[in-house]
C-alpha cells in the first residue's frame, strides 16, 4: 500500500525512490479511495507519468463493500480502538486532523523526479 501523498514518486520507475515493486511503466495498479473520487484523479497523474495500466475501482472501497465482495478486518484491541474514536470525534466533519503520516523506510526525494488518461475497473472486474 501506497499513501496518496507518496504515490507518484513511490510508483514511477524513473525516480530513485520508488518502491522495489516499481521497476517498469507496465505496472498494473489500481488505485482506490473511500468512494472513488480522489483515486480518480490518482490514477490520471500515475498514467501521465507513462504508468499505462493505472486504473482506480469506480465507486471506491464503499462500492466494494456494498456488492458484497470480500472485506478482511484486523482485530483491534479495545484501547486502540478507543484511541481512534476520540481521535475521529476530535476533528470536525470534513476538515483534517493536520497529522501527516509517518514517513516509511527511506525519505522523500528533496525535488519532483523528472516524469512523464484513465480507465476505471469497476467492482465486478
Amino acid at each position: 500500500m501506497v499513501e496518496r501523498n507518496e504515490l507518484e514518486w513511490r510508483l514511477d520507475p524513473a525516480c530513485a525512490h520508488r518502491s522495489a515493486r516499481a521497476t517498469h511503466h507496465a505496472l498494473p495498479v489500481v488505485v482506490f479511495c473511500d468512494e472513488g473520487y480522489a483515486s480518480s484523479l490518482a490514477a490520471v497523474s500515475l498514467r501521465r507519468l507513462g504508468l499505462r495500466h493505472a486504473t482506480d475501482l469506480v465507486g471506491g472501497f464503499q462500492a466494494w463493500r456494498a456488492a458484497g465482495l470480500p472485506v478482511d478486518t484486523l482485530p483491534v484491541d479495545a484501547a486502540t480502538q478507543e484511541a481512534v474514536d476520540t481521535a475521529v470525534e476530535a476533528v470536525p466533519a470534513g476538515q483534517s486532523s493536520g497529522r501527516k503520516a509517518p514517513r516509511t523506510s527511506g525519505s522523500s526525494p528533496s525535488s519532483a523526479s523528472a516524469c512523464r488518461t484513465t480507465r476505471r475497473a469497476s467492482p465486478s472486474e
